[in-house]
């Protein structure tokens, strides 16, 4: 079962326990060297979508709202011992299935762009660098 929750309705382990995998991922794994908490998290409109088993949390997503009012996908992540299992895949068709009536942006590494494009996902702008790691600006228009 997909947890989903507003950010404002995390509790203390919620927390420990997402930010647990995205450490594990970002952190130890890619070696991301820059922040990850970015002060989104605990905002009514961010929500977080996660999949769960009794070590915590095997793959996870937030979608957050920004200044501009569309909806952001971000921090997409699986555990590593759970890859490979379509964890992510859920993930995202269930966003789409929230939101799939209105815009949502992400920016995809460079290498899951075609992953994306199998969600509906197009690319909207240059590769860029963000955190070591090549990034690729996607869109998912209303309806597509």
């Amino acid at each position: 079962m997909i947890r989903t929750l507003a950010g404002d309705q995390l509790t203390a382990q919620d927390v420990y326990d997402i930010w647990k995998i995205r450490d594990a991922v970002f952190a130890v794994e890619q070696q991301v060297d820059e922040e990850e908490v970015d002060g989104r998290d605990l905002l009514a409109t961010t929500t977080h979508l996660w999949l769960e088993d009794t070590e915590g949390p095997t793959s996870y997503l937030r979608v957050y709202v920004g200044s501009d009012g569309t909806r952001h996908v971000g921090r997409v992540c699986t555990r590593k011992d759970q890859r490979g299992k379509g964890l992510s895949g859920r993930l995202m068709a269930e966003i789409n299935r929230l939101w799939g009536d209105g815009d949502l942006q992400l920016n995809a590494q460079a290498y899951l762009e075609r992953w994306y494009e199998s969600f509906g996902y197009v690319r909207s702008g240059d590769d860029y660098l963000e955190a070591g790691i090549v990034h690729t600006p996607m869109s998912r228009t209303a309806g597509r």
